[in-house]
């Protein structure tokens, strides 16, 4: 536990989860589904991992009105005035900036833990350890903290933040450049150099530097004093939501505000983190078994089949011959046979097409 109340999560759980289709669907996505059989979705793993580290009545859930039930649902434990449910679907930038006003309204001094909901971290007391280092620098310093991860393999589906400086406390930089999503020859290259790490999407900052960031970078995000009428109270913020939020950029916070601000750092984690978003991230933070396969929750039978990722809706057998290096994954009526290798914008193409050709009640 740390030693101040004035710490907060904000998990983001409003994603579409496309990257995973056809087992993440648009009314169910990855964040509500127990992926791997272990009886917690992996939003509920989310939030036991940060209450360990926070009180609970201190994490918030961030989501989309499609999804506020499932929310309920999987967290009732969660007060209804700590979950903000979008009207529309945005990106990360508008999300935080709203998550921002509805906590400094009853704590301007918060400190705040922003993290995605489909992580998968290895070793938990390592995270802790880090969130919690990263609680003590963000709170004695006004900077935004990224929290970075040495490369294990060139994978060209994760973001990458490049270390500047030595900040002279514990394995803390000055961010030098951010990138994103790069191909393998410049992956390969980045994880050979040793200075660039996997952006993993966690970020920490006081309060009150990341709303002058927010303000000073995206003006038109959530300024609720623009009008002359101050926001007191949770009802008129939820009413001033549903009449502006449409209007806001679609801007990651990354694009928005990382990349522009002179007080970004990275520190150095060893938690063990696999980002679940992708069927090839999935993949490889997985156990293999025998022929490299990876096998989840499913009934497989496998003959001369090897590096292939299998998940099967229960109660159903797949017999595979003579397949390498490919996801077979079926829910309902979808069912995808795909390369496996950088598999997230396949993915993402055959979900549109699919939209467009058949109809949304295969997506």
């Amino acid at each position: 536990m740390t030693t101040t109340q004035n710490n907060y999560c904000v998990i983001l759980a409003g994603g579409k989860g496309r990257r995973l289709w056809p087992c993440s669907r648009d009314k169910y996505p990855k964040q509500f589904i127990d992926f791997f059989g272990i009886g917690r979705t992996q939003l509920q793993q989310t939030f036991d991992r940060f209450a360990r580290i926070l009180p609970k009545e201190n994490i918030y859930i961030n989501t989309s009105c499609d999804y506020l039930n499932l929310v309920r649902e999987q967290l009732p434990e969660v007060a209804a005035d700590h979950i903000m449910a979008e009207p529309i679907h945005r990106n990360t930038a508008p999300s935080v900036a709203w998550a921002l006003h509805r906590i400094m309204m009853s704590d301007p001094k918060a400190n705040i833990i922003m993290s995605p909901s489909d992580h998968n971290i290895v070793n938990p007391d390592a995270f802790l350890e880090n969130i919690t280092d990263g609680l003590l620098f963000i709170e004695k310093n006004n900077a935004v903290l990224t929290m970075g991860v040495s490369p294990t393999r060139p994978e060209p589906g994760y973001g990458y933040i490049q270390k500047g400086v030595y900040t002279g406390e514990g394995d803390i930089y000055k961010v030098q450049a951010f990138t994103e999503k790069p191909d393998r020859e410049f992956a390969q290259m980045f994880m050979d150099s040793k200075e660039w790490y996997w952006n993993t999407g966690l970020f920490l900052a006081n309060a009150s530097y990341l709303r002058q960031c927010l303000y000073g970078f995206l003006p038109s995000v959530l300024r609720a004093g623009e009008s002359g009428e101050k926001i007191t109270t949770i009802e008129e913020e939820e009413e001033f939501i549903r009449e502006n939020f449409p209007r806001y950029p679609n801007i990651s916070l990354d694009h928005g505000v990382l990349e522009k601000s002179d007080n970004v750092y990275v520190m150095k984690c060893d938690f063990g983190w696999a980002d679940l978003g992708t069927w090839h991230g999935v993949y490889e933070s997985m156990s293999k078994r025998e022929g490299d396969n990876v096998v989840i929750d499913s009934d497989v039978i496998l003959e001369d089949a090897t590096n292939n990722i299998i998940k099967l809706s229960k109660g159903k057998l797949a017999v595979i011959n003579g397949l390498d290096g490919y996801i077979v994954a079926e829910k309902d009526n979808v069912l995808l046979i795909c390369k496996k290798e950088d598999s997230s914008a396949l993915v993402r193409k055959y979900v549109n097409e699919v939209q467009i050709k058949k109809g949304e009640e295969f997506v």
